[in-house]
Protein backbone atom coordinates (compact mmCIF):
# COMPACT_ATOMS: atom_id res chain seq x y z
CA UNK A 1 0.00 0.00 0.00
CA UNK A 2 1.18 3.76 -0.66
CA UNK A 3 0.82 4.48 2.81
CA UNK A 4 4.01 2.70 3.44
CA UNK A 5 7.69 2.79 1.52
CA UNK A 6 7.35 3.75 -2.40
CA UNK A 7 9.23 1.65 -4.57
CA UNK A 8 11.00 3.95 -7.08
CA UNK A 9 13.03 2.02 -10.31
CA UNK A 10 16.09 3.90 -11.44
CA UNK A 11 15.22 4.07 -14.98
CA UNK A 12 17.75 2.22 -17.31
CA UNK A 13 19.23 0.51 -14.51
CA UNK A 14 17.73 -3.01 -12.00
CA UNK A 15 18.80 -1.23 -9.13
CA UNK A 16 15.36 -0.21 -6.56
CA UNK A 17 15.38 2.39 -4.55
CA UNK A 18 13.31 2.16 -1.61
CA UNK A 19 12.65 4.72 0.31
CA UNK A 20 9.68 7.03 1.27
CA UNK A 21 10.70 10.32 -0.62
CA UNK A 22 9.12 13.37 0.76
CA UNK A 23 9.68 15.28 -2.37
CA UNK A 24 10.02 15.79 -6.13
CA UNK A 25 13.35 17.11 -5.68
CA UNK A 26 14.46 13.43 -3.23
CA UNK A 27 13.05 12.43 -6.18
CA UNK A 28 15.34 13.81 -8.65
CA UNK A 29 18.39 13.83 -6.67
CA UNK A 30 18.12 9.94 -6.17
CA UNK A 31 17.88 8.94 -9.59
CA UNK A 32 20.64 11.80 -10.41
CA UNK A 33 23.02 9.81 -7.93
CA UNK A 34 22.49 6.43 -9.23
CA UNK A 35 21.81 6.80 -13.03
CA UNK A 36 22.95 9.93 -13.81
CA UNK A 37 23.90 9.49 -17.67
CA UNK A 38 19.95 7.97 -17.79
CA UNK A 39 17.61 9.60 -20.16
CA UNK A 40 14.73 11.59 -17.92
CA UNK A 41 12.88 13.23 -20.64
CA UNK A 42 13.01 13.96 -24.47
CA UNK A 43 11.44 17.02 -26.55
CA UNK A 44 10.89 16.82 -29.95
CA UNK A 45 10.02 19.50 -32.46
CA UNK A 46 7.49 19.02 -35.62
CA UNK A 47 10.19 18.56 -37.79
CA UNK A 48 11.81 15.63 -35.59
CA UNK A 49 14.87 17.31 -33.69
CA UNK A 50 15.00 16.13 -30.20
CA UNK A 51 17.08 18.03 -27.19
CA UNK A 52 17.35 15.43 -23.83
CA UNK A 53 18.18 16.10 -20.33
CA UNK A 54 19.81 12.84 -18.14
CA UNK A 55 18.98 12.72 -14.65
CA UNK A 56 22.14 14.39 -13.94
CA UNK A 57 22.20 17.23 -15.88
CA UNK A 58 17.92 18.04 -14.99
CA UNK A 59 19.04 17.84 -11.44
CA UNK A 60 22.27 20.28 -11.83
CA UNK A 61 19.58 22.65 -14.33
CA UNK A 62 17.09 22.31 -11.02
CA UNK A 63 20.00 23.33 -8.34
CA UNK A 64 21.17 26.49 -10.61
CA UNK A 65 17.66 27.84 -10.96
CA UNK A 66 16.97 27.21 -7.30
CA UNK A 67 20.28 28.86 -6.38
CA UNK A 68 19.37 32.20 -8.31
CA UNK A 69 15.98 31.82 -6.79
CA UNK A 70 17.17 31.56 -3.58
CA UNK A 71 19.06 34.39 -3.77
CA UNK A 72 15.60 36.97 -4.64
CA UNK A 73 13.01 34.74 -2.49
CA UNK A 74 12.16 33.24 0.61
CA UNK A 75 10.56 29.79 1.20
CA UNK A 76 7.05 29.60 0.15
CA UNK A 77 6.72 32.88 -2.15
CA UNK A 78 5.66 32.22 -5.72
CA UNK A 79 7.06 32.43 -9.21
CA UNK A 80 5.22 32.62 -11.96
CA UNK A 81 6.58 30.76 -14.91
CA UNK A 82 5.72 31.52 -18.75
CA UNK A 83 7.39 29.18 -20.93
CA UNK A 84 5.97 28.09 -23.80
CA UNK A 85 6.23 23.83 -23.71
CA UNK A 86 9.61 22.05 -23.82
CA UNK A 87 12.74 21.65 -21.35
CA UNK A 88 13.11 25.05 -20.38
CA UNK A 89 9.69 24.96 -19.12
CA UNK A 90 10.51 21.55 -16.81
CA UNK A 91 14.12 22.63 -15.34
CA UNK A 92 12.01 26.42 -14.20
CA UNK A 93 9.13 24.32 -12.57
CA UNK A 94 11.60 21.78 -10.84
CA UNK A 95 14.21 24.52 -10.19
CA UNK A 96 11.17 26.14 -8.00
CA UNK A 97 10.46 23.05 -6.09
CA UNK A 98 14.06 22.86 -5.33
CA UNK A 99 14.03 26.18 -3.87
CA UNK A 100 11.44 25.96 -1.72
CA UNK A 101 9.01 28.38 -4.16
CA UNK A 102 5.98 27.53 -4.85
CA UNK A 103 5.63 27.12 -8.73
CA UNK A 104 2.95 28.61 -10.85
CA UNK A 105 2.53 27.81 -14.39
CA UNK A 106 0.64 29.32 -16.75
CA UNK A 107 0.77 30.04 -20.46
CA UNK A 108 2.73 32.80 -21.81
CA UNK A 109 0.44 35.93 -23.30
CA UNK A 110 -0.11 36.19 -27.15
CA UNK A 111 1.32 39.08 -28.83
CA UNK A 112 -1.08 41.83 -28.75
CA UNK A 113 -4.29 39.73 -27.64
CA UNK A 114 -5.17 40.37 -23.80
CA UNK A 115 -5.68 36.57 -21.95
CA UNK A 116 -7.99 37.46 -18.66
CA UNK A 117 -7.06 34.17 -17.35
CA UNK A 118 -3.44 35.12 -17.22
CA UNK A 119 -4.75 38.54 -15.81
CA UNK A 120 -6.33 37.10 -13.03
CA UNK A 121 -3.96 34.34 -12.20
CA UNK A 122 -1.20 37.02 -11.67
CA UNK A 123 -3.67 39.35 -9.62
CA UNK A 124 -4.47 36.15 -7.09
CA UNK A 125 -1.06 34.58 -6.96
CA UNK A 126 0.56 37.79 -5.96
CA UNK A 127 4.11 36.42 -7.25
CA UNK A 128 7.68 37.55 -6.13
CA UNK A 129 9.62 36.42 -9.00
CA UNK A 130 8.40 35.46 -12.81
CA UNK A 131 10.95 32.85 -14.31
CA UNK A 132 10.33 32.99 -18.56
CA UNK A 133 12.87 32.01 -21.45
CA UNK A 134 15.18 35.04 -22.75
CA UNK A 135 12.70 35.59 -25.52
CA UNK A 136 9.93 36.47 -23.35
CA UNK A 137 12.18 38.10 -21.08
CA UNK A 138 13.45 40.41 -23.91
CA UNK A 139 9.69 41.58 -23.95
CA UNK A 140 9.16 42.82 -20.26
CA UNK A 141 8.38 46.15 -21.38
CA UNK A 142 5.44 45.63 -23.52
CA UNK A 143 4.18 42.90 -21.37
CA UNK A 144 4.19 44.80 -18.23
CA UNK A 145 2.26 47.38 -19.95
CA UNK A 146 -0.28 45.23 -21.56
CA UNK A 147 0.20 43.27 -18.04
CA UNK A 148 0.61 45.91 -14.95
CA UNK A 149 1.09 43.03 -12.25
CA UNK A 150 4.30 41.72 -14.11
CA UNK A 151 5.68 45.28 -13.60
CA UNK A 152 6.01 44.79 -9.65
CA UNK A 153 7.88 41.14 -10.21
CA UNK A 154 11.64 40.82 -10.79
CA UNK A 155 11.93 38.73 -13.92
CA UNK A 156 14.17 35.67 -14.35
CA UNK A 157 15.88 34.06 -17.21
CA UNK A 158 16.63 30.92 -16.46
CA UNK A 159 17.86 29.76 -19.58
CA UNK A 160 20.21 32.29 -19.22
CA UNK A 161 21.24 30.79 -15.85
CA UNK A 162 25.08 29.34 -15.64
CA UNK A 163 24.94 25.91 -15.02
CA UNK A 164 27.75 26.39 -12.64
CA UNK A 165 25.54 27.85 -9.94
CA UNK A 166 24.15 24.46 -8.85
CA UNK A 167 27.03 24.31 -6.58
CA UNK A 168 25.37 27.36 -4.72
CA UNK A 169 22.40 25.62 -3.92
CA UNK A 170 20.92 25.01 -0.88
CA UNK A 171 19.11 22.38 -0.23
CA UNK A 172 15.57 23.52 1.41
CA UNK A 173 13.88 22.36 4.27
CA UNK A 174 10.91 20.59 2.85
CA UNK A 175 7.94 19.71 4.73
CA UNK A 176 5.25 16.90 3.13
CA UNK A 177 2.19 19.04 3.79
CA UNK A 178 4.35 22.36 2.12
CA UNK A 179 2.93 23.63 -0.98
CA UNK A 180 5.02 22.63 -4.32
CA UNK A 181 2.65 24.82 -6.93
CA UNK A 182 -1.03 26.15 -7.65
CA UNK A 183 -2.99 24.62 -10.35
CA UNK A 184 -5.04 27.03 -11.68
CA UNK A 185 -8.51 25.43 -13.01
CA UNK A 186 -9.64 25.65 -16.56
CA UNK A 187 -12.17 27.59 -15.44
CA UNK A 188 -15.39 25.67 -17.48
CA UNK A 189 -17.61 26.29 -14.81
CA UNK A 190 -16.18 29.45 -13.21
CA UNK A 191 -13.39 31.95 -13.00
CA UNK A 192 -10.10 29.66 -12.22
CA UNK A 193 -9.23 29.21 -9.21
CA UNK A 194 -5.63 28.01 -7.59
CA UNK A 195 -5.51 24.90 -6.35
CA UNK A 196 -2.96 24.96 -3.63
CA UNK A 197 -1.32 21.13 -4.63
CA UNK A 198 1.42 19.65 -1.95
CA UNK A 199 4.32 17.89 -1.74
CA UNK A 200 2.68 15.10 -0.60
CA UNK A 201 -0.28 15.09 -2.75
CA UNK A 202 2.11 15.04 -5.80
CA UNK A 203 4.25 12.10 -4.88
CA UNK A 204 1.16 10.39 -3.47
CA UNK A 205 -0.42 10.98 -6.73
CA UNK A 206 2.27 9.35 -8.59
CA UNK A 207 1.71 6.42 -7.13
CA UNK A 208 -1.93 5.86 -7.74
CA UNK A 209 -1.25 6.25 -11.23
CA UNK A 210 1.77 4.14 -11.50
CA UNK A 211 -0.23 1.34 -9.46
CA UNK A 212 -2.99 1.51 -11.74
CA UNK A 213 -1.74 2.36 -15.04
CA UNK A 214 1.00 -0.32 -14.59
CA UNK A 215 3.65 1.77 -15.43
CA UNK A 216 7.61 0.71 -14.55
CA UNK A 217 11.02 1.72 -15.43
CA UNK A 218 10.56 -0.54 -19.00
CA UNK A 219 7.87 1.95 -20.49
CA UNK A 220 8.16 4.68 -22.65
CA UNK A 221 5.70 7.45 -22.15
CA UNK A 222 4.72 9.85 -24.93
CA UNK A 223 2.98 12.97 -24.05
CA UNK A 224 1.66 16.00 -25.91
CA UNK A 225 -0.33 17.73 -23.99
CA UNK A 226 -0.24 21.15 -21.97
CA UNK A 227 2.09 21.18 -19.40
CA UNK A 228 0.23 24.10 -17.57
CA UNK A 229 -2.53 21.61 -16.49
CA UNK A 230 -2.88 19.03 -14.69
CA UNK A 231 -3.02 16.03 -16.97
CA UNK A 232 0.19 17.14 -18.85
CA UNK A 233 1.95 18.05 -15.78
CA UNK A 234 1.37 15.35 -13.24
CA UNK A 235 0.44 12.83 -15.14
CA UNK A 236 2.34 13.54 -18.75
CA UNK A 237 6.11 14.89 -16.72
CA UNK A 238 5.98 14.19 -12.92
CA UNK A 239 4.59 10.80 -13.40
CA UNK A 240 7.16 8.92 -15.77
CA UNK A 241 10.33 11.07 -13.30
CA UNK A 242 8.62 9.54 -10.44
CA UNK A 243 8.43 5.66 -12.36
CA UNK A 244 11.97 6.43 -13.75
CA UNK A 245 10.67 5.67 -17.23
CA UNK A 246 11.56 7.57 -20.44
CA UNK A 247 9.40 10.75 -21.24
CA UNK A 248 8.94 11.92 -24.26
CA UNK A 249 7.18 15.55 -25.52
CA UNK A 250 6.00 17.46 -27.96
CA UNK A 251 4.19 21.09 -28.73
CA UNK A 252 0.36 20.53 -27.77
CA UNK A 253 0.29 22.76 -31.20
CA UNK A 254 2.30 20.50 -32.84
CA UNK A 255 -0.58 17.87 -32.40
CA UNK A 256 -2.99 19.98 -32.89
CA UNK A 257 -1.89 21.03 -36.63
CA UNK A 258 -0.82 17.33 -37.25
CA UNK A 259 -2.74 14.85 -35.14
CA UNK A 260 -1.20 12.23 -36.69
CA UNK A 261 2.13 12.64 -35.71
CA UNK A 262 1.17 11.15 -32.06
CA UNK A 263 0.71 7.99 -33.82
CA UNK A 264 3.84 7.84 -35.60
CA UNK A 265 5.96 9.00 -32.92
CA UNK A 266 4.31 6.48 -31.14
CA UNK A 267 5.25 3.78 -33.69
CA UNK A 268 8.46 5.20 -34.11
CA UNK A 269 9.74 5.81 -30.45
CA UNK A 270 8.20 2.36 -28.97
CA UNK A 271 5.63 4.12 -27.16
CA UNK A 272 3.88 2.14 -24.30
CA UNK A 273 1.85 4.68 -22.62
CA UNK A 274 0.19 7.36 -23.58
CA UNK A 275 -3.24 9.50 -23.62
CA UNK A 276 -5.21 12.29 -23.90
CA UNK A 277 -8.89 13.67 -23.50
CA UNK A 278 -11.27 12.26 -25.68
CA UNK A 279 -11.63 15.10 -28.26
CA UNK A 280 -7.91 13.72 -29.46
CA UNK A 281 -8.73 10.32 -30.41
CA UNK A 282 -11.60 11.85 -32.67
CA UNK A 283 -9.53 13.96 -34.04
CA UNK A 284 -6.83 11.22 -35.25
CA UNK A 285 -9.59 9.20 -36.63
CA UNK A 286 -10.94 12.31 -38.48
CA UNK A 287 -7.68 12.85 -40.22
CA UNK A 288 -6.78 9.36 -40.68
CA UNK A 289 -5.56 8.53 -44.28
CA UNK A 290 -3.63 5.62 -45.50
CA UNK A 291 -0.54 7.16 -47.13
CA UNK A 292 -0.36 9.05 -43.75
CA UNK A 293 -0.07 6.11 -41.68
CA UNK A 294 2.13 3.93 -44.15
CA UNK A 295 4.45 1.71 -41.94
CA UNK A 296 3.07 3.08 -38.08
CA UNK A 297 2.95 0.17 -35.80
CA UNK A 298 0.94 0.46 -32.63
CA UNK A 299 1.30 -2.92 -31.24
CA UNK A 300 3.44 -2.03 -28.44
CA UNK A 301 1.09 0.53 -27.24
CA UNK A 302 -0.38 -1.35 -23.69
CA UNK A 303 -1.93 1.94 -22.33
CA UNK A 304 -3.99 4.71 -23.76
CA UNK A 305 -5.65 7.34 -20.45
CA UNK A 306 -8.57 9.13 -21.59
CA UNK A 307 -9.69 11.30 -19.21
CA UNK A 308 -10.34 15.06 -18.39
CA UNK A 309 -13.84 15.50 -20.72
CA UNK A 310 -16.59 13.11 -21.12
CA UNK A 311 -15.76 9.75 -22.63
CA UNK A 312 -17.62 8.62 -25.57
CA UNK A 313 -18.17 5.31 -26.11
CA UNK A 314 -18.70 5.61 -30.12
CA UNK A 315 -15.08 7.37 -30.19
CA UNK A 316 -13.20 4.45 -28.42
CA UNK A 317 -15.36 1.70 -31.02
CA UNK A 318 -14.44 4.50 -34.13
CA UNK A 319 -10.48 4.90 -32.79
CA UNK A 320 -10.09 0.64 -32.30
CA UNK A 321 -12.20 -0.33 -35.88
CA UNK A 322 -9.77 2.38 -37.47
CA UNK A 323 -6.31 1.62 -36.37
CA UNK A 324 -6.99 -2.05 -35.68
CA UNK A 325 -5.28 -2.75 -38.94
CA UNK A 326 -1.53 -1.02 -37.50
CA UNK A 327 -1.72 -3.03 -34.16
CA UNK A 328 -3.87 -1.43 -31.72
CA UNK A 329 -5.73 -3.46 -29.28
CA UNK A 330 -9.24 -2.26 -27.37
CA UNK A 331 -7.92 -3.22 -24.41
CA UNK A 332 -4.86 -0.76 -24.48
CA UNK A 333 -7.69 1.85 -23.61
CA UNK A 334 -7.92 3.29 -20.39
CA UNK A 335 -10.94 5.25 -19.72
CA UNK A 336 -10.14 7.40 -15.84
CA UNK A 337 -11.62 10.18 -14.02
CA UNK A 338 -9.96 13.04 -12.30
CA UNK A 339 -9.57 16.68 -11.48
CA UNK A 340 -7.42 19.27 -10.17
CA UNK A 341 -8.37 19.43 -6.45
CA UNK A 342 -7.41 15.85 -5.83
CA UNK A 343 -3.85 16.63 -7.78
CA UNK A 344 -5.00 14.57 -10.61
CA UNK A 345 -5.80 10.82 -10.77
CA UNK A 346 -8.82 9.70 -8.69
CA UNK A 347 -9.99 6.31 -10.56
CA UNK A 348 -9.30 4.34 -13.79
CA UNK A 349 -10.55 0.89 -15.58
CA UNK A 350 -8.09 -1.75 -15.04
CA UNK A 351 -5.07 -1.74 -17.58
CA UNK A 352 -4.83 -4.62 -20.44
CA UNK A 353 -8.73 -5.24 -20.16
CA UNK A 354 -11.30 -3.35 -22.49
CA UNK A 355 -13.03 -0.64 -21.09
CA UNK A 356 -16.51 -1.24 -19.47
CA UNK A 357 -19.71 0.46 -20.36
CA UNK A 358 -23.25 0.00 -19.21
CA UNK A 359 -26.46 0.94 -20.88
CA UNK A 360 -29.34 2.92 -18.71
CA UNK A 361 -32.66 4.04 -19.24
CA UNK A 362 -32.71 7.55 -20.71
CA UNK A 363 -36.32 8.68 -18.54
CA UNK A 364 -34.68 6.94 -15.14
CA UNK A 365 -31.16 8.59 -15.53
CA UNK A 366 -33.86 12.37 -16.25
CA UNK A 367 -34.70 11.64 -12.63
CA UNK A 368 -31.25 10.37 -10.82
CA UNK A 369 -32.04 6.97 -11.08
CA UNK A 370 -29.08 5.18 -13.75
CA UNK A 371 -31.03 2.02 -14.55
CA UNK A 372 -29.43 -0.95 -16.86
CA UNK A 373 -31.34 -1.07 -19.68
CA UNK A 374 -31.17 -2.39 -23.12
CA UNK A 375 -32.03 0.92 -24.62
CA UNK A 376 -31.00 4.45 -23.77
CA UNK A 377 -27.95 6.29 -22.63
CA UNK A 378 -24.62 4.28 -23.11
CA UNK A 379 -22.03 5.33 -20.67
CA UNK A 380 -18.55 4.39 -20.21
CA UNK A 381 -17.17 3.94 -16.71
CA UNK A 382 -14.19 5.64 -15.56
CA UNK A 383 -13.07 2.27 -13.33
CA UNK A 384 -12.41 1.66 -10.05
CA UNK A 385 -12.00 4.42 -7.43
CA UNK A 386 -8.00 3.71 -6.78
CA UNK A 387 -7.51 2.31 -2.79
CA UNK A 388 -7.41 3.71 -0.14
CA UNK A 389 -9.26 6.85 -1.76
CA UNK A 390 -12.93 6.77 -0.38
CA UNK A 391 -15.47 7.98 -3.50
CA UNK A 392 -18.90 8.90 -1.86
CA UNK A 393 -22.01 9.57 -4.25
CA UNK A 394 -23.88 12.67 -2.24
CA UNK A 395 -27.33 13.92 -2.73
CA UNK A 396 -26.31 18.23 -3.33
CA UNK A 397 -29.45 19.06 -1.80
CA UNK A 398 -30.23 16.80 1.16
CA UNK A 399 -26.26 15.82 1.68
CA UNK A 400 -27.17 12.34 2.10
CA UNK A 401 -25.08 9.43 1.16
CA UNK A 402 -26.93 7.94 -2.10
CA UNK A 403 -27.61 4.51 -3.04
CA UNK A 404 -25.59 2.73 -5.46
CA UNK A 405 -27.12 3.33 -8.94
CA UNK A 406 -28.36 7.14 -8.03
CA UNK A 407 -26.71 9.89 -9.05
CA UNK A 408 -25.23 12.32 -7.07
CA UNK A 409 -22.40 14.34 -6.54
CA UNK A 410 -18.78 12.50 -6.49
CA UNK A 411 -17.19 13.73 -3.37
CA UNK A 412 -13.72 12.54 -2.20
CA UNK A 413 -11.65 11.87 0.42
CA UNK A 414 -7.72 10.60 0.68
CA UNK A 415 -4.38 11.69 0.94
CA UNK A 416 -4.71 12.91 -2.60
CA UNK A 417 -6.95 15.65 -1.65
CA UNK A 418 -5.19 19.18 -2.44
CA UNK A 419 -5.15 22.11 0.57
CA UNK A 420 -7.61 24.45 -0.57
CA UNK A 421 -7.82 27.36 -3.16
CA UNK A 422 -5.04 29.91 -2.58
CA UNK A 423 -6.59 32.95 -1.00
CA UNK A 424 -10.11 31.67 -1.22
CA UNK A 425 -11.36 30.69 2.20
CA UNK A 426 -14.41 30.69 1.27
CA UNK A 427 -14.71 28.42 -1.73
CA UNK A 428 -12.28 26.41 0.14
CA UNK A 429 -14.65 25.79 3.07
CA UNK A 430 -17.51 25.58 1.02
CA UNK A 431 -15.32 22.53 -1.20
CA UNK A 432 -12.98 21.04 0.44
CA UNK A 433 -14.78 20.39 3.96
CA UNK A 434 -18.03 18.82 3.28
CA UNK A 435 -18.90 16.21 6.52
CA UNK A 436 -20.94 13.68 5.42
CA UNK A 437 -24.13 12.69 7.94
CA UNK A 438 -22.01 10.00 9.70
CA UNK A 439 -19.38 12.41 10.79
CA UNK A 440 -16.92 11.07 8.16
CA UNK A 441 -15.00 13.55 5.89
CA UNK A 442 -13.57 15.91 5.16
CA UNK A 443 -14.73 14.97 1.87
CA UNK A 444 -13.93 17.12 -1.77
CA UNK A 445 -17.06 18.60 -3.39
CA UNK A 446 -16.29 17.70 -7.05
CA UNK A 447 -18.69 19.44 -8.52
CA UNK A 448 -19.38 16.10 -10.82
CA UNK A 449 -22.34 14.01 -11.23
CA UNK A 450 -21.93 10.31 -11.13
CA UNK A 451 -22.61 7.01 -9.77
CA UNK A 452 -21.17 3.72 -9.08
CA UNK A 453 -22.33 0.80 -10.07
CA UNK A 454 -21.47 -3.23 -9.59
CA UNK A 455 -17.90 -1.15 -7.85
CA UNK A 456 -17.41 1.23 -10.68
CA UNK A 457 -17.49 4.75 -11.46
CA UNK A 458 -19.63 6.92 -13.88
CA UNK A 459 -19.51 10.59 -14.57
CA UNK A 460 -22.57 12.15 -15.80
CA UNK A 461 -21.96 15.21 -15.90
CA UNK A 462 -21.23 18.57 -14.15
CA UNK A 463 -23.82 19.87 -11.41
CA UNK A 464 -23.81 23.61 -12.56
CA UNK A 465 -24.20 22.50 -16.52
CA UNK A 466 -27.17 20.23 -15.80
CA UNK A 467 -30.35 21.47 -17.49
CA UNK A 468 -33.79 20.97 -16.10
CA UNK A 469 -37.21 21.34 -18.01
CA UNK A 470 -40.38 19.84 -16.82
CA UNK A 471 -38.88 18.61 -14.03
CA UNK A 472 -36.20 16.37 -15.87
CA UNK A 473 -32.77 16.33 -16.07
CA UNK A 474 -30.88 16.67 -19.17
CA UNK A 475 -27.03 16.35 -19.20
CA UNK A 476 -25.72 18.76 -22.00
CA UNK A 477 -22.88 16.35 -23.13
CA UNK A 478 -25.51 14.19 -24.21
CA UNK A 479 -27.40 16.96 -26.06
CA UNK A 480 -24.62 18.03 -27.31
CA UNK A 481 -23.22 14.75 -29.16
CA UNK A 482 -26.82 14.41 -30.37
CA UNK A 483 -26.39 17.69 -32.07
CA UNK A 484 -23.24 16.83 -33.40
CA UNK A 485 -24.37 13.30 -34.74
CA UNK A 486 -27.29 15.32 -36.34
CA UNK A 487 -25.20 16.39 -39.38
CA UNK A 488 -22.07 15.85 -41.25
CA UNK A 489 -21.92 19.90 -41.99
CA UNK A 490 -21.82 20.33 -37.95
CA UNK A 491 -18.22 20.30 -36.31
CA UNK A 492 -17.03 18.30 -33.71
CA UNK A 493 -16.65 19.71 -30.15
CA UNK A 494 -17.85 22.57 -31.30
CA UNK A 495 -21.25 22.89 -29.74
CA UNK A 496 -23.10 24.43 -26.25
CA UNK A 497 -26.22 23.12 -24.95
CA UNK A 498 -27.50 25.74 -21.83
CA UNK A 499 -30.82 26.91 -20.86
CA UNK A 500 -32.12 30.36 -20.72
CA UNK A 501 -35.35 31.71 -18.91
CA UNK A 502 -38.03 31.99 -20.89
CA UNK A 503 -41.86 33.10 -20.71
CA UNK A 504 -43.19 29.90 -19.38
CA UNK A 505 -39.64 28.46 -17.99
CA UNK A 506 -36.13 27.25 -18.46
CA UNK A 507 -35.11 26.80 -22.41
CA UNK A 508 -32.39 25.38 -24.11
CA UNK A 509 -30.68 27.16 -26.37
CA UNK A 510 -27.72 25.41 -29.11
CA UNK A 511 -24.97 27.48 -30.00
CA UNK A 512 -22.86 25.14 -32.69
CA UNK A 513 -19.98 25.36 -35.38
CA UNK A 514 -21.10 24.52 -39.07
CA UNK A 515 -18.55 23.78 -41.32
CA UNK A 516 -21.20 24.04 -44.13
CA UNK A 517 -23.04 27.07 -43.50
CA UNK A 518 -24.75 26.52 -47.03
CA UNK A 519 -26.50 23.14 -45.44
CA UNK A 520 -27.31 25.24 -42.23
CA UNK A 521 -31.16 24.71 -42.84
CA UNK A 522 -30.81 21.19 -43.38
CA UNK A 523 -28.97 20.92 -40.40
CA UNK A 524 -31.20 22.89 -38.26
CA UNK A 525 -33.97 20.39 -39.46
CA UNK A 526 -32.03 17.62 -38.44
CA UNK A 527 -31.01 18.84 -35.02
CA UNK A 528 -34.61 19.69 -34.32
CA UNK A 529 -35.44 16.37 -34.99
CA UNK A 530 -32.64 14.82 -33.35
CA UNK A 531 -33.48 16.28 -30.28
CA UNK A 532 -37.21 15.71 -30.55
CA UNK A 533 -36.91 11.75 -31.35
CA UNK A 534 -34.12 11.40 -28.48
CA UNK A 535 -35.18 13.68 -26.13
CA UNK A 536 -38.50 14.71 -26.64
CA UNK A 537 -36.94 18.73 -26.13
CA UNK A 538 -37.84 21.55 -28.50
CA UNK A 539 -35.11 24.27 -29.01
CA UNK A 540 -35.62 27.87 -28.10
CA UNK A 541 -33.11 28.69 -30.01
CA UNK A 542 -30.00 27.34 -32.54
CA UNK A 543 -27.36 29.39 -33.22
CA UNK A 544 -24.73 28.48 -35.94
CA UNK A 545 -21.13 29.91 -35.89
CA UNK A 546 -17.91 29.73 -37.50
CA UNK A 547 -15.51 26.83 -36.66
CA UNK A 548 -13.68 28.45 -33.46
CA UNK A 549 -16.06 30.56 -31.92
CA UNK A 550 -17.70 28.20 -29.52
CA UNK A 551 -15.51 29.26 -26.02
CA UNK A 552 -13.31 26.89 -24.70
CA UNK A 553 -10.77 26.55 -21.77
CA UNK A 554 -6.81 25.99 -22.63
CA UNK A 555 -7.67 22.66 -21.70
CA UNK A 556 -10.21 22.46 -24.96
CA UNK A 557 -13.53 22.36 -22.44
CA UNK A 558 -16.42 24.08 -23.63
CA UNK A 559 -17.31 27.18 -21.66
CA UNK A 560 -21.18 26.47 -21.17
CA UNK A 561 -21.35 29.33 -19.33
CA UNK A 562 -19.53 31.79 -20.94
CA UNK A 563 -21.11 30.91 -24.15
CA UNK A 564 -24.85 31.72 -22.65
CA UNK A 565 -23.33 35.02 -21.17
CA UNK A 566 -22.76 35.50 -24.58
CA UNK A 567 -25.68 34.37 -26.34
CA UNK A 568 -27.67 36.78 -23.86
CA UNK A 569 -25.33 39.97 -24.24
CA UNK A 570 -25.36 39.11 -28.16
CA UNK A 571 -21.68 38.97 -28.31
CA UNK A 572 -21.74 35.68 -30.30
CA UNK A 573 -20.98 36.38 -33.45
CA UNK A 574 -23.78 34.15 -35.33
CA UNK A 575 -23.61 33.45 -39.60
CA UNK A 576 -26.06 34.81 -41.12
CA UNK A 577 -29.45 32.40 -41.76
CA UNK A 578 -29.44 31.14 -38.62
CA UNK A 579 -32.18 29.90 -36.55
Amino acid sequence: MLDHDLMLEAGGSSATIQSNPASFVEIILQRAKTTPEAIALNFYTADGYRTSLSYGLLAQRCQAIAAVLQRVTKPGDRALLLYPPGLGYVEAFFGCLFAGVIAVPAYPPRPNRRDQRLEAIISNAQARVMLAASEVVAQQRALSQQYPGLAQLQWIASDLVNSQLASMWQAPSINTHDLAFLQYTSGSTSQPRGVMVSHENLVYNSGLIAQSFGITADDHVFIWLPPYHDMGLIGGIMQPLFTGCELSLIDPLTFLQQPLIWLRMISDLGVTVTGGPNFAYDLCVAKAKPEALAGVDLSRLRVAFNGAEPIRAATLERFSRTFAPLGFKPQAFLPCYGLAEATLFVSGAPHAAEPTTLTVDAQALSQHQALPSERGTLLVSSGMVAAPQIVAIVDPEQGQVCADGWVGEVCIHGRSIAHGYWDNSAASEATFQLILPDGSGPFLRTGDLGFIHEGQLYITGRLKDLIIIDGRNHYPQDLELSVELAHPAIRQGGCAAFAVDGADGEQIVIVAEIRRPNQAEEAAQAVRLALQQQYDLAIADLMWVRPGQVPKTSSGKVRRRECRQRYLSQTLNSLEGEE
